[in-house]
């Protein structure tokens, strides 16, 4: 690595519970030396991700957003699409390390359209180059971004189910069904906007 530059990666979009959590880091050539270990998060078991995370804390630039399940049903009924409020969360995070590290260079897994994250850029992010990779996370910004969203999603998922006192698995599986039927039988209808995506087919099958 000769120059630094942003990753950006999400975690979350696919789990029916819990937020949509956004992240972006500045890796340099002075930071590799610490970020031994650093690749996909999906590769990582969950302690291993938190450990990393917070050495991805304590060395690079980065930015974490975290958009809990109230305010993602929101944003989600305002903008219509799952990839515009990707973009939205996107180039927020990248803005804010341009602001802790400028550079030229920002590195996104691609989850769709580039364009669709140029678009939402603001002044500072449409003044850099922006690579939309498939696999991206073999970058290790990207990765370390990955990381750090995958953990705080952990994090906000595991206090939700502490607040609620019930158990609210990963994914969209059938155990997720019945755990979003027990949340439902405790609490009601209207709280589910509190701990899940309400747009999932999921809410379908919990509530039907």
């Amino acid at each position: 690595m000769r120059e630094g530059h942003i990753g950006v990666d999400e975690s979350g979009k696919g789990d029916f519970f819990g937020p949509l959590v956004v992240a972006a880091c500045y890796v340099g050539p002075e930071h590799l030396a610490e970020l031994d270990g650093v690749r996909d998060s999906k590769k990582l078991a969950d302690g291993v991700a938190k450990k990393l995370a917070a050495t991805i804390k304590r060395t690079c630039p980065h930015k974490v957003l975290t958009i809990l399940p109230h305010k993602y049903n929101d944003l989600y009924r305002q903008i219509g699409n799952l990839n515009r409020l990707l973009a939205w969360g996107h180039a927020r995070a990248i803005e804010e390390v341009l602001e802790l590290q400028p550079c030229s260079q920002v590195i996104s897994d691609q989850f769709a359209d580039p364009e669709v994250l140029k678009r939402r850029l603001f002044e500072k992010g449409k003044r850099i180059e922006l690579i939309s990779m498939v696999r991206g996370e073999q970058d290790i910004a990207v990765a370390a971004a990955s990381i750090l969203a995958r953990a705080e999603f952990l994090w906000r998922l595991e206090a939700l189910s502490k607040e609620f006192g019930v158990d609210l698995p990963k994914g969209a599986s059938p155990a997720v069904v019945a755990a979003g039927k027990r949340f439902v039988e405790r609490y009601g209808r209207e709280a589910l906007d509190k701990v899940a995506k309400l747009h999932f087919k999921t809410t379908h099958n919990v509530l039907g």
